[in-house]
């Protein structure tokens, strides 16, 4: 059984790899914001952070799976896509790219418990039938030392780690030592729950060990 992760995230992909499987990656063609904007303005709200993980892991999964079966045929197995965002205090935060804006939530962090909001979509892909779908959203609530001082923030914001993940932390490399404690699924604050994933996978009939390609 093949797997495509609908994703260019580094995190993802060493997940996946880590639970024995190695799959394809393919980027999404999904403009995030646009998509995003134009579901606010027609529903006149503010998407709650689940709803908005939730359409964008749908939308980047849809658009992969239609590409996996128009550009490798024979294709047999699933696509997975996701995406995530931190909540802090009802503010959700996604990616901070500037130091200056890395330094300011790392600042206001520190001591506070905040959730990572993180949506999942598996998409069931073979050549004799339309795919089908699976979703689901995973959440883990992240409690941050309280004692990380300035000096600490500034070197970690120097090594450019917090400026590309969502909410500016991570927890699987130089950010863990500045985490107290995660509640739920600790792959979730990853990029992934894979729990999560292998329910899903489930649900669409496939067997969660047919999709290792490395033995573990």
């Amino acid at each position: 059984m093949q797997v495509c992760l609908a994703s260019t995230s580094p995190a993802r992909l060493m997940l996946l790899r880590q639970a024995g499987i190695e799959p394809l990656t393919l980027a999404p063609a999904v403009d995030e914001e646009a998509v995003i904007a134009e579901t606010e303005a027609r529903e006149d709200r503010v998407l709650p952070p689940a709803e908005h993980v939730l359409l964008l892991a749908r939308l980047k999964a849809a658009d992969v799976a239609a590409r996996v079966r128009a550009e490798h045929p024979g294709f047999e197995g699933i696509v997975i896509g996701g995406d995530s965002m931190f909540e802090l205090d009802g503010v959700v935060y996604g990616k901070p790219y500037t130091p200056e804006a890395a330094t300011e939530r790392w600042r206001g962090m520190r001591g506070r418990t905040g959730v990572l909001h993180s949506g999942h979509s598996v998409f069931r892909v073979t050549d004799d039938a339309d795919p089908v779908e699976a979703h689901a959203v995973a959440e883990a609530a992240v409690t941050f030392a309280a004692d990380v001082d300035d000096d600490e923030i500034a070197a970690y914001v120097s090594t450019g780690e917090p400026l590309h993940v969502a909410g500016a932390f991570t927890v699987d490399s130089l950010g863990g030592a500045f985490i107290d404690r995660v509640e739920g699924d600790p792959s979730t604050v990853v990029g992934m729950s894979l729990s999560t994933v292998r329910r899903l996978v489930r649900e669409l009939g496939v067997s969660w060990t047919s999709l290792w390609t490395v033995r573990t």
